[in-house]
């Protein structure tokens, strides 16, 4: 992959991971959005549905309408939430448990997949690349950087 751009990069393999994932999904019914939503919700205590967006990195709009999906399916029970009235607090059902523990043996399996193919240092440099792409990014250094230059040199 050399000469390819760091988010050409990143998109290529996001996509080959999506498409991967999606296709495992079909064969139980699901997706790749259904099987994350599964494993973000604390299958204890639930999970306020405010929480999930953010937790996933997921609009709204799409976490909407994958948890009505859900729901539909039976795979989760919306409760008001005890300690905020205007809040829903998602549970997973028993059928939502066994989906959540297909999705969970499913990420490991690829895990351990991957991790097979790769040296332990290998696999350290890679996530430290990708922590600091996040943390460049979550920073504003990215765009931001040229005017900061700018700010510095005028000061």
């Amino acid at each position: 992959m050399k000469n390819k751009t760091i988010d050409y990069i990143l998109r290529a393999t996001w996509q080959a991971v999506s498409r991967m994932y999606n296709e495992e999904a079909a064969k139980y019914g699901g997706t790749m959005a259904t099987g994350f939503v599964l494993l973000s919700i604390d299958k204890e205590k639930g999970t306020p549905s405010t929480a999930l967006g953010p937790k996933m990195g997921m609009e709204a709009t799409s976490l909407t309408r994958t948890l009505k999906s859900m729901e539909e399916k039976g795979l989760i029970l919306k409760k008001k939430n005890p300690n905020d009235g205007r809040g829903v607090l998602i549970y997973l059902t028993e059928q939502g448990k066994e989906k959540r523990a297909l999705s969970k043996n499913t990420v490991i399996q690829f895990n351990e997949s991957i991790r097979k193919h790769i040296s332990d240092e290998k696999w350290e440099h890679f996530i430290e690349v990708a922590e600091t792409i996040g943390q460049l990014i979550n920073d504003k250094e990215i765009f931001n950087q040229s005017e900061n230059i700018e700010n510095e040199t005028h000061n």
